[in-house]
């Protein structure tokens, strides 16, 4: 099982890890929205309470488990990992928006086809611009580099 594990890239190690991420805060942020809804905070409050707390824990998850940084909190990594979903949630919505002005309303492919471009630009953004620096993946392909088929 190792093996298998070991032939698989370190990039591709970390995407699906970033989305397992991405489906813990989902979850959490759907309970978070319910739970708004029920207290009636109405859907705005609501949605806002849910996108924060599943933005929080990803941010934590991301940053110790999918791009392995440890060490004390630093603000300027959680303001570039805001500016990342901001930049990525507007791309989301610019498909959307784009798609109603064609005439595509309420199309769930629509909202697929955002969601994707959202997942993806996150993901980049995380990787190259939030999480930036020496990871434990960046150490485990320098190792693969030196000694090619070493068990790691």
């Amino acid at each position: 099982m190792d093996r298998m594990w070991s032939a698989v890239p370190a990039g591709f190690s970390r995407m699906l890890r970033f989305g397992a991420v991405g489906l813990l805060n989902t979850a959490l942020g759907y309970c978070l929205i319910l739970a708004g809804l029920k207290l009636g905070l109405g859907d705005i409050a609501a949605n806002m309470t849910g996108y924060a707390g599943g933005l929080v824990l990803g941010f934590f998850l991301n940053r110790r488990w999918t791009f392995g940084r440890a060490g004390g909190f630093r603000s300027g990594t959680a303001v570039r990992y805001a500016l990342a979903f901001v930049v990525a949630y507007t791309a989301n919505l610019t498909i959307v928006v784009a798609a109603m002005s064609a005439g595509f309303v309420e199309n769930p492919f629509v909202h697929l086809a955002g969601n994707c471009l959202y997942s993806a630009l996150f993901y980049l953004g995380s990787a190259r611009f939030v999480f930036v620096g020496a990871a434990k993946d960046t150490v485990l392909i320098a190792i693969d580099m030196k000694s090619p088929g070493a068990a790691t």
